[in-house]
């Protein structure tokens, strides 16, 4: 969340940290850049009107660098006119959204862009190999040492999901939103008990997993090659 108003930067990131997210804040430009390099922010909210370097030189480097040159934006800002959106939009804005504006909506048009960027990155990628696990995304298959792997719909959405997102850790919350959407009448609870029934699939030992770990306090993520 970048904006020089503390105030609305509080606002935006108390909202969105209700629903499972967690917010990097940033007051300026160039430790918005910082922050992008060091703490690999899945979107950006951006101010246009910034100290320093200003929101589109910002957007221009985040562009520039191939590291971060597909991290979603939305640019929110007091910059209203028709030329100022087409100008975002044409600088690599995925969304633009005008000051004064509805937390709800900014919090639902997050959402929006993130999932659209997650069927993105999902579309080219068709398979996934990790220790005995093998995936195939395109035939909806699951191997384990080479042995088939019967998983219910939502065994295989969670494993697909997870997979698609090595090292990342995820609430149960935004677990929850990935994976039953907006549409489904679920509890967070009801993430632990399909998950457990993932494990007794795909685990040996399912009180010690391998593939799908619980970081205590905050959710689950899918191990990273570095703690295989």
């Amino acid at each position: 969340m970048v904006d020089d108003e503390k105030d609305i930067v509080d606002l935006v990131s108390y909202n969105l940290e209700m629903e499972g997210f967690r917010v990097l804040k940033a007051y300026d430009g160039e430790t918005a850049l910082r922050m992008v390099k060091t703490g690999s922010p899945d979107l950006v909210i951006l101010d246009l009107m910034l100290p320093g370097l200003q929101g589109l030189d910002v957007c221009r480097a985040i562009r520039g660098n191939p590291r971060s040159a597909s991290l979603p934006i939305i640019m929110l800002t007091a910059k209203g006119e028709e030329v100022d959106r087409v100008l975002g939009l044409e600088m690599g804005a995925d969304d633009y959204i005008g000051k004064p504006f509805s937390v709800r909506e900014l919090c639902a048009r997050v959402r929006a862009v993130l999932r659209r960027t997650e069927a993105r990155g999902e579309a080219g990628k068709e398979t996934f190999s990790f220790g005995d696990l093998h995936i195939d995304y395109g035939s909806y298959e699951v191997s384990l040492g080479g042995k088939k792997v019967d998983l219910s719909p939502t065994e295989m959405k969670l494993l697909f999901f997870f997979s698609r997102h090595p090292g990342r850790v995820y609430t149960r919350d935004k677990i929850l939103d990935y994976v039953w959407g907006d549409t489904a009448f679920v509890t967070p609870r009801t993430v632990d008990v399909h998950i457990r029934r993932l494990r007794a699939q795909i685990e040996k030992d399912i009180e010690n997993p391998r593939y799908i770990l619980t970081v205590r306090g905050v959710g689950y993520k899918f191990a990273d090659s570095g703690s295989y």
